[in-house]
């Protein structure tokens, strides 16, 4: 029986890295280790951690200790909360498909006023750690500002890993626009929080997305696994319960609720633990 295998990791601001990491490292202790995926496809936050995760450079167990870390005195919040959501929303009803939807959302990239994007490139290096491209199963999702297509970058088509993942983190509104080869991307998240559909074609697919909703054209990651696996494909798809909810608080930029969304997903990675050990380690 085959056994390609994908890791879909979706976006969520800090609190998505941090619960995204807990429950990676809890499902590994408990042996379903899904680092050895024939591909892992990151959007935002997703993406820094797939990058982490497929580097090599550092154990899981490394990655959720620095997850713990209290931010340092200097780590000021950007703010993303229900407000901003709720404006995301409006947006894509108005919007006819998730391509027209990336295009406005583009448009409020390009007008917003943010920091500089040298400074958004710097605060992406320093989290993400990782200098290069990983090995081939890497793939990174953005959105064209002026276009609303996305692409997913990986290792073979020369753009560096870290305006990939710089492009793959701007949070439109929030953060500015990336440039890439004269074009400006924008958060993937933009065409959809997780991405799922583009691991059309594997045979095993689990899905970890800090955002589970979806809203008018962009698909919620249960509906883009449902599809999966009415093409044939075995799939999980795992969202923030209650308690993972709470810890993420109002603010998913906090840097200050990524110890405590780290420790929810640790904590949530037992009620899968047996279905995605099942799914991904049985032949």
């Amino acid at each position: 029986m085959s056994r390609r295998t994908a890791l879909v990791l979706g976006g969520g601001g800090l609190t998505g890295i941090g619960w995204e990491v807990g429950m990676l490292a809890g499902l590994a202790e408990a042996g379903a280790d899904l680092s050895d995926a024939d591909v892992v496809i990151g959007t935002s936050a997703g993406s820094i951690v797939g990058a982490q995760l497929t580097s090599g450079r550092y154990p899981l167990e490394e990655l959720y200790r620095r997850q713990l870390t209290p931010p340092n005195g200097r780590s000021v919040a950007a703010r993303m909360g229900p407000t901003m959501f709720a404006r995301f929303a409006a947006i894509a009803l108005r919007s006819r498909d998730a391509v027209s939807f990336g295009a406005r959302m583009g448009r409020l990239a390009l007008a917003a006023r943010t920091v500089p994007e040298a400074d958004h490139r710097a605060a992406i290096a320093r989290t993400l750690g990782v200098d290069g491209w990983p090995d081939g199963r890497l793939r990174v999702t953005a959105v064209d500002s002026s276009t609303g297509e996305r692409a997913a970058f990986d290792g073979t088509g020369g753009v560096p890993l870290l305006d990939a993942v710089s492009a793959s983190c701007a949070v439109p509104g929030v953060y500015p626009p990336v440039t890439i080869d004269g074009r400006r991307w924008v958060d993937g998240g933009v065409h959809s929080s997780a991405n799922a559909d583009l691991a059309a074609g594997y045979d095993r697919v689990v899905v970890i997305a800090p955002v589970a909703v979806g809203g008018g054209p962009v698909a919620a990651p249960r509906t883009q696994g449902s599809r999966l696996a009415g093409r044939g494909a075995r799939v999980c798809v795992i969202t923030p319960d209650r308690t993972s909810r709470t810890a993420f608080g109002r603010n998913v930029l906090d840097p200050a609720k990524r110890p405590d969304a780290a420790r929810a997903g640790r904590r949530q990675s037992t009620l899968h633990i047996e279905q995605v050990r099942a799914l991904w380690t049985t032949t």
